[in-house]
């Protein structure tokens, strides 16, 4: 199994990747690897899109107006995806660039931005999310990243809830639970597709918590006896459920 290491450069691309197909890089990629990294033809690299696994590549042409790659040999297999949902309120600023990098290390299958009542940064630029799962999965020999939703608000989301037309447990990480709350309860969940829902800084709106709890898809879990930013809740609550329940 080939790993890539500090020498050879791994990109994410689109286009599929097979032998006698050639690639050319995007102008940011093109850029990196020409201006940046200076490669010349001949050149190797590690390309991969989520789907045909990761490929092994040799750079055909680097010039001004592009930079060419030739896809040379399958070196892993495509691997299947987590399928853990992580619903999140979004963050400010580098915090949400944070999150949505360390949400794809760990494993996250699906990333949706949720607006609760008390959202503070309730404007989302999705392509910048895109943008940091892509730079996650390059740098972490990550094969898959993960699909990024349209922000959506909690109650229009809890209202139409369908699981992807499966049924989905919701652990809702409860800042308001007693220490301990849920823990024991999840190994129970084994086997069952989870959503893990994390709310905003400020908390959730009683109301939401209220409905959250009347839920039966809907588990509440404590964090612990300290309340914890967003965007260390994600990393430390997909670590327990990684661990109980997913791939780890």
């Amino acid at each position: 199994m080939t790993r890539a290491t500090s020498s050879v450069q791994r990109l994410h691309v689109t286009a599929d990747l097979q032998t006698d197909s050639f690639i050319e890089m995007d102008t940011k990629q093109a850029h990196y690897l020409r201006n940046v990294l200076r490669l010349e033809a001949g050149a190797e690299l590690l390309l991969f899109n989520g789907r045909d696994g990761e490929w092994r590549a040799e750079l055909e042409t680097v010039s001004k107006k592009s930079v060419v790659a030739r896809p040379l040999v399958q070196v892993r297999g495509q691997d299947a995806p987590s399928d853990i949902w992580l619903l999140v309120a979004p963050v400010k600023k580098e915090r949400l660039d944070y999150l949505a990098q360390k949400a794809t290390e760990m494993g996250v299958g699906k990333l949706v931005p949720i607006i609760t009542k008390r959202t503070q940064g309730s404007r989302v630029n999705k392509d910048k999310l895109i943008a940091n799962t892509i730079e996650a999965a390059e740098q972490c020999n990550i094969m898959s990243l993960p699909e990024v939703a349209d922000p959506v608000r909690l109650d229009i989301l809890l209202k139409d809830w369908s699981g992807d037309n499966t049924p989905r447990q919701i652990v809702f990480c409860d800042e308001a639970a007693d220490s301990g709350t849920g823990a024991a309860k999840l190994d129970t969940l084994q086997g069952k597709k989870l959503a893990l829902l994390i709310g905003p800084e400020g908390g959730f709106d009683e109301a939401e918590r209220a409905e959250l709890l009347a839920r039966e898809d809907t588990m509440a879990l404590s964090l612990g006896p300290r309340i914890l930013r967003t965007d260390t809740a994600v990393v430390a609550a997909l670590a327990l459920l990684q661990s109980r329940l997913g791939d780890w």
